[in-house]
């Protein structure tokens, strides 16, 4: 974690010209008026308007409230967008990135992750146990939620019941930048395991482009194969991407 100091903004001066201004006399650790003032404006427009009232740079100030309670954050804010580019690749960052940022602590970090924590678990509560069919696009932004900005690859299995339920859903293989190893044998026992009748496999590219490699259409072809051996289907092999995914169904490599 950065040793940096604490963010904070440039003081106030205390006088403009010939003119005093009147200084705010302030109890150890209050808030001065005008970040309190501007801290409950921003949630009360969050309160009536919802998250699509507020600007990307805005919703981290709502998170980092909490982490820095007493310092004006917008300028850190804006500093983190700058940064990562927008809101999600913010919250997604790795721990050991955003503590390079000057004044990004621990507190900072925690706040952070513990929103994508959240993200991750509410979109998968809105798969998990329901039909694949009716729920694809809900399955799609629980994955890119969970993936789209990893830098490294990730192999997951999604195993489905006769009625195309979704049953388990498992990290099977983390790898490189560029590269995950995958076991179609063991892909197969974890479905004979879960007493699955069918797969949807998903992994990402850390490049953002999610179109097949040859080795990733191989792999498939294998795992398909292993499958039906044992009359298990192969439904779907997603690749997610930045912010798009490939199908390998409908892109007619299935």
């Amino acid at each position: 974690m950065s040793n940096g100091p604490a963010f904070s903004e440039q003081p106030l001066p205390l006088f403009t010209g010939d003119e005093a201004i009147a200084t705010e006399v302030l109890k150890p650790g209050q808030q001065p008026s005008y970040i309190r003032d501007h801290r409950k404006r921003l949630r009360d427009r969050f309160l009536m308007g919802g998250a699509q009232a507020l600007p990307d740079y805005e919703m981290l100030e709502l998170i980092l409230f909490r982490a820095i309670p007493r310092r004006d954050v917008k300028p850190l804010a804006r500093q983190l967008i700058d940064r990562f580019g927008d809101f999600n690749a913010v919250v997604s960052a790795p721990a050991n990135h955003l503590s390079d940022v000057p004044g990004v602590g621990e507190a900072v970090i925690c706040e952070l992750k513990v929103v994508e924590a959240a993200a991750h678990r509410l979109s998968r509560a809105r798969v998990m146990r329901q039909q694949v069919i009716s729920s694809w696009d809900a399955l799609l932004d629980y994955c890119h939620t969970t993936m789209a900005h990893r830098e490294t690859e990730l192999f997951r299995v999604f195993y489905l019941d006769r009625k195309n339920v979704l049953i388990a859903d498992e990290e099977q293989a983390s790898g490189t930048v560029d590269h995950v190893p995958v076991y179609p044998r063991e892909v197969v026992k974890r479905a004979l395991e879960h007493n699955a009748s069918a797969l949807i496999l998903v992994h990402n590219h850390p490049s953002g482009d999610p179109t097949p490699s040859d080795s990733d259409i191989d792999m498939t072809r294998q795992v398909q194969v292993a499958a039906e051996a044992l009359g298990i289907t192969l439904h779907d092999h997603i690749i997610i991407g930045k912010s798009c995914e490939l199908s390998f169904r409908s892109r007619g490599y299935l």
